[in-house]
């Protein structure tokens, strides 16, 4: 790895904070980490030695200050352990945990260097030090961002008693996000196809990230999705697992639900990698009334509201295009109601063939949904329909992985159980 060593310091070793110390003090052992300090006294005569209620270490960390590093730049910060407890701490692990755009710019003396699930890379060093009741040390926590780096988490600290941190965040292990001075660009692609009247169509929409960052949302369940307009005309009758109805401002319904007019599609662990696509195919019915007519595929947010880091919008919209035979039964006059407006090119407004309880073709039997899948890109995206966990992840030594709200709210034992609610946050123009 690259960078250099801060002159007069270790990279991760204990600078000490001078502290008022007691004059009667006594020192434990390794050995009795976690352990009670025992404080002796007694009267001058042969007697049996008292001893004092036992006490507890109880490690704080400090927080670190919030950054927007461009890729390339090296963050250089530092934290203070604290012992607010009653018994000093010999020896302290020290773990820093960091998301797949971030990386280490050194391996540093006293520190094992690991990637653990979900591409998250991990510093486990031992700080070689005595922190007593009220006293602190400080050790700096650095790291670099890559050129995929964009929404990102830093996990870093250690346990109240010094030890490595189990689960979970408190006052001793903490959590920090961030956002890298950096871009993704969404892709929407549609298909033109053909079909006939009466007949069924399969059509396929895809979300793509073009980069150059990745995607996943570390601070709210607003995943990146893919809103898709069935065409009208057409009736939903296989839905992919991994999309829903789309209500005013987000998902409405259960996902795969059939005959609905408007969809939102998102990745079951809320990642986009660079040069990643998936691919969501639709069963549509189509009515013998029908002629040729367009539905609209967006690239934006599971509550449509545009990510302000993809600013390159033209390339965000695609359309759904079914060529229908010119020979065909003709269509309905102006004053049929039944399908008027059917080649408005998607706007998702017919009554017959689209609306929830409405008298277009149902769902046969034997039709199937066909499942969103991933394609990798050059980055090392893995193949196949994305799974897993965020905060319900845990790296090979059982302890949680960084991970977004986002995940955390979506993805219950590898199977995505999406949570509804309404945003207040205004859409952009």
């Amino acid at each position: 790895m690259t960078g250099s060593r801060r002159s007069g310091r270790r990279a991760f070793g204990p600078t000490r904070i001078p502290t008022r110390r007691n004059p009667v003090h006594l020192r434990p052992s390794a050995a009795v980490l976690a352990a009670a300090v025992l404080a002796v006294a007694g009267p001058a005569v042969a007697a049996p030695m008292a001893q004092a209620e036992e006490g507890e270490p109880a490690l704080v960390v400090s927080s670190l200050p919030s950054a927007s590093p461009k890729p390339g730049e090296v963050y250089d910060e530092s934290v203070t352990l604290t012992n607010q407890g009653t018994a000093a701490v010999d020896g302290v692990t020290f773990r820093v945990r960091l998301t797949r755009g971030l990386d280490f710019p050194e391996e540093v003396e006293g520190c094992t260097y690991s990637t653990v699930k979900d591409q998250v890379r991990q510093a486990l060093c031992e700080l070689d030090t005595v922190i007593e009741p009220g006293a602190s040390v400080t050790t700096p926590v650095r790291f670099k961002a890559r050129g995929d780096a964009l929404m990102e988490a830093v996990e870093y600290g250690t346990s109240a008693s010094g030890e490595a941190p189990g689960e979970g965040y408190d006052d001793s292990y903490r959590r920090m996000t961030l956002t890298a001075d950096n871009t993704a660009d969404l892709v929407a692609v549609g298909e033109d196809t053909e079909a006939l009247p009466g007949g069924k169509q399969s059509v396929t929409a895809t979300l793509r990230n073009d980069g150059p960052g990745w995607v996943r949302n570390q601070e709210s369940d607003d995943l990146p999705g893919l809103l898709v307009q069935i065409p009208p005309g057409t009736v939903a009758v296989g839905v992919p697992k991994d999309c829903a109805p789309f209500g005013i401002d987000g998902p409405s319904g259960p996902q795969g639900t059939t005959g609905e007019p408007k969809y939102v599609c998102w990745p079951q662990d809320g990642t986009l990698d660079v040069g990643q696509s998936l691919a969501y195919t639709f069963m549509l019915e189509i009515k013998k009334s029908a002629q040729d007519t367009e539905g609209e595929v967006k690239a934006s947010s599971v509550y449509d509201i545009a990510p302000k880091y993809d600013r390159n919008r033209a390339n965000n919209t695609a359309l759904i295009s079914i060529d229908l035979p010119s020979d065909n039964e003709p269509g309905p006059s102006p004053s049929d109601g039944a399908d008027g407006g059917s080649n408005n090119g998607g706007n998702g407004n017919d009554p017959e063939g689209q609306a929830a309880g409405g008298t277009g073709a149902t769902a046969s039997p034997s039709a199937t949904a066909s499942n969103g899948t991933t394609t990798g890109g050059s980055t090392g995206a893995t193949t196949g329909s994305t799974t897993g966990g965020n905060l319900a992840s845990t790296g090979s030594d059982g302890t949680p992985l960084l991970a977004g709200a986002a995940a955390a709210a979506a993805v219950i034992g590898g199977g995505l159980v999406f949570v509804v609610r309404r945003r207040s946050a205004a859409k952009p123009a």
